[in-house]
């Protein structure tokens, strides 16, 4: 990917914003831009995108310079393509769906390896046959925050949410993280309500079950 774009990006990023546009919304910048060709309003939609395509891309793509490449693909492809949105759905949605597209085909041409865990029929049941059984009894969630946000327990979040299946960890990062609703996530990924429902609920099992043995372990 050329670096040459990617300074341009950095530059928009750092670059104060023109306050005449920093108010308008997203529909309001994509018109701007592709009826009159305001370069402002382009640059508008980068500052206020950046960050969050950039983490996006690097939740799927668990590597920085992948993240980097992805990112500079994704503006690039609004750079030709931005016409092309008709508004039938959010901006910020489509603008995931080109992400979620541009790091998949990322992964695929450098043929990085997924992970093995399969979440397809993963529930963990304790000898008796209890839906998180095991879990539960390992309760954690009296643990104060001090020792739930610390540096140590916080990779080891990472690290558990970097071993789902891209999937299942696509979901999670569009719904947990950014705080999406299920539609939302439904739509930019375009899987079914329910498919959403079931990929979280499975995720969220097997994040907690793996965090439960670390939390459990801890004494004062």
């Amino acid at each position: 990917m050329e670096t040459g774009f990617l300074k341009k990006l950095i530059n928009i990023i750092v670059t104060k914003d023109n306050e005449y546009i920093s108010d308008k919304s997203d529909e309001e910048l994509v018109n701007l831009y592709t009826e009159i060709g305001d370069e402002n309003a382009f640059d508008e939609i980068v500052r206020r995108y950046a960050n969050k395509i950039y983490g996006f891309a690097l939740r799927i793509t668990r590597n920085s310079s992948d993240a980097e490449e992805v990112f500079q693909e994704v503006f690039l492809t609004l750079t030709k393509k931005l016409d092309t949105f008709r508004g039938e759905s959010k901006f910020s949605s489509w603008l995931y769906r080109i992400t979620v597209n541009a790091s998949y085909m990322y992964l695929r041409s450098q043929k990085k390896h997924e992970s093995n865990i399969s979440l397809e029929n993963y529930y963990p049941y304790d000898e008796k046959g209890t839906l998180m059984g095991r879990v539960m009894a390992k309760d954690w969630s009296s643990r104060p925050d001090i020792i739930i946000f610390s540096n140590e327990a916080l990779k080891i979040i990472d690290k558990s949410i970097n071993e789902l299946p891209e999937s299942y960890r696509t979901v999670f990062h569009l719904r947990d993280v950014e705080g999406l609703l299920n539609e939302e996530v439904a739509d930019i990924l375009e899987i079914s309500i329910p498919a959403v429902k079931s990929r979280l609920h499975r995720a969220r099992l097997f994040l907690r079950d793996r965090l439960s043995d670390y939390f459990h372990e801890w004494r004062r």
